[in-house]
Parts: structure tokens; sequence; C-alpha cells
């Protein structure tokens, strides 16, 4: 092969090398918007497979966030202190419904003498998307605030946009764990190896309260969470009480919590509360109503 072949055969090679590269990093960002930096995190959309539900095609995305060391961010109910995530999808093409779901939360100390409730580390919020015009692929424009906090809180903000058409995707796995990690719905009394065995209210020195029995498998720390209907509500969060009765089982553990916090002129009576019970890698989610 004289030199001028052999060049232009190389010169070939690296263009349809170059091609490939730049069509395998398309594929890859096709999954991922780029990250919106702020000063302690970083935000970004990813995408995933999308899924047959409701005799329907749902999109699959996810909210990431990664905080530095140290710092944290809030679940959809923030506790004593924080702010929970504000998301607006207003700006997006072809986006009929988005729901973001929220992986079980941690507790930590506030700083202040109270708990907060939240993440550390990284975090991914699930969001089912349903398209407008079913078959077309939808364009998310998300502009989202939200706050982290190490000893102080502080603002945090995101611009992001991603182009979803469901395919394959390289997070999958990255969405299918934070998608395990958001609690199960559950009934009051249904078996499982974590479950809410009885909820009820009671007064206690003229003040009522509710007093909830969590059932875990032996050994594993349970924490409760409470919040009320709406937002507005700002109940304390349960505390562990000691079990008393003789026929608690293994693993049978007590939380009370005072009704308080309740919105100027809300009545409690009616009022359904929803009930967060974590234990290792296992969480469920129950509703209760107050009578």
């Amino acid at each position: 092969m004289n030199l001028h072949r052999r060049s232009a055969l190389t010169s070939r090679v690296a263009a349809v090398a170059a091609f490939v590269g730049l069509m395998t990093s398309a594929t890859i960002a096709a999954d991922v918007s780029p990250w919106d930096d702020d000063l302690q995190s970083t935000a970004r959309l990813i995408a995933a497979q999308a899924i047959n539900e409701a005799g329907g095609r749902t999109f699959r995305a996810g909210v990431e966030i990664k905080l530095k060391p140290g710092w944290k961010t809030y679940w959809r109910y923030p506790g004593d202190s924080g702010v929970p995530p504000s998301l607006d999808f207003s700006g997006s093409q072809n986006l009929k419904t988005v729901t973001m779901l929220y992986p079980a939360p941690q507790r930590f100390p506030d700083g202040a003498g109270g708990s907060s409730i939240g993440y550390m580390g990284d975090v991914v919020f699930p969001l089912r998307v349903v398209a407008e015009r079913a078959g077309a692929p939808v364009t998310l424009r998300l502009k989202m605030d939200y706050a982290v906090c190490e000893k102080l809180c502080v603002p945090a903000k995101a611009n992001l946009e991603l182009a979803l058409n469901g395919g394959a995707s390289a997070q999958d796995a990255t969405l299918g764990a934070a998608e395990a990690r958001v609690p199960k719905r559950a009934e009051i009394g249904a078996h499982g190896a974590l479950s809410i065995s009885a909820v009820r209210r009671e007064q206690v020195a003229g003040k009522p309260r509710i007093v909830v029995d969590v059932t875990a498998p032996a050994g594993q720390a349970v924490t409760l969470f409470a919040e009320g209907p709406t937002a507005h509500w700002a109940l304390p969060l349960p505390e562990p009480v000691a079990v008393t009765s003789r026929g608690a089982g293994a693993g049978s553990q007590r939380f009370a919590f005072a009704l308080d916090g309740l919105p100027p002129g809300a009545a409690a009576s009616g009022a359904t509360l929803r009930l967060t019970a974590v234990a290792a890698d296992s969480a469920i989610e129950v509703a209760f109503r107050l009578d």
C-alpha cells in the first residue's frame, strides 16, 4: 500500500471513530441533562425507560441532587425547620402531568434543638410523566428552588432541561434504586415485615395525642414521620415511647406525637393523616382518618 492510500485509509478510520464517539456521547447525553451547579450542591434531570401503566405510556425521569459532604436537603415535609423543594414545569413541551415521588427520608438534628427530615449525599426524586399527545416525546423544562443546610441553611436554584423519548437508558439502575426507596402504600393492620399495626387517638393530661404501633423485624430501628392533609399542617415528629402491652410481639415499637401544629381554623376531626415508617431498606405509608 503506497503512502497516499495509507494516509487516506487512516483518515477514514479516524473519521469513523470520531463519528462513533459523537454518536455514543449523544446517546449518553440523551439520558441526562447538564449539571446545574450551586455553591454547595448540583442538580440535573435523568431519564429511564418508559413503562405502560393505567392503559397508557408513562415516561420515567428523575431529579438528581448531589450535596457536598456535611450538607443536607429536605423532604416534602421538612420537620422543625427547612424548606421542601419547589418545582415549576410550566415551560415544558407536550407535558400533561408530572408527579414527583419522594424516597424514604431520614431524620437529623437541625442545629437549633429540633429535628429536620431529608437527605444527605446524593438523592434522586423519581418523576412520573404523562404526555399531552401520546406517542410524541416530552421536553421537561424545570425551574427548581430548594434549600441546603449544614450549620446554616441557604437557598439553591436549578434550571434544567431534558427531552424524554422513553427508550432504553444508562440511568435505569439509578432511577430504579430511587423508585425502590419510595414508601409503599399499605393499610393499617396489613401483614408485612414492616407494618403499622395500630393507630389511636387518646387524651393525656387533657391534651390529644396520636399513638402508633409499628412492627418491624427484631433489632431493626424504625423512624416514623407524620403529615397532615395539607402542607399548612406542622405536626410534631413522632417520638418512641415504651411498649407496655403484654400482647406486644417481638419487633413492636410504639411512637406518639401531640395533635398539635394545625393551621388556624382547622379541625382535627375528619382530617386524614399520612404516616410513613422507615426501617433499613423498607418503607411504608398509611393513611389514618381522625374521628
